[in-house]
């Protein structure tokens, strides 16, 4: 018997919108990421996930990470954003990348 997976509803937090247009990053090339991530592994905020593909370019290479949270009904993309170089597995974020995202984090809940 075949099963239909169904797709959960995307939904853009204010904070992911803008890292979007920050890091120059499309709707599409985030859910590229959400679709074929090379690698999947906790969120840095409680109880989300984040996932990495690698972008290699002719001059440097660089990840592009995206964090969601997801409920029954659909997956909320919190944040996205562009890192440069190649992160080991299961290495922390620097600390500069995890105060922007605590304030960003602390904006949404305010809200």
């Amino acid at each position: 018997m075949l099963t239909i997976r169904r797709q959960r509803q995307l939904h853009w937090t204010s904070h992911a919108r803008s890292k979007m247009l920050f890091y120059r990053l499309s709707e599409g090339r985030i859910k590229r990421v959400l679709n074929a991530p090379e690698r999947i592994e906790t969120g840095i905020a409680p109880e989300t996930v984040a996932m990495m593909q690698t972008q290699r370019g002719p001059k440097n290479s660089h990840e592009i990470w995206v964090m969601v949270a997801d409920d029954k009904v659909r997956r909320k993309v919190v944040s996205a954003w562009r890192y440069p170089g190649k992160t080991k597995p299961g290495e922390k974020l620097p600390e500069e990348i995890l105060k922007e995202f605590r304030s960003g984090l602390a904006i949404i809940k305010e809200r």
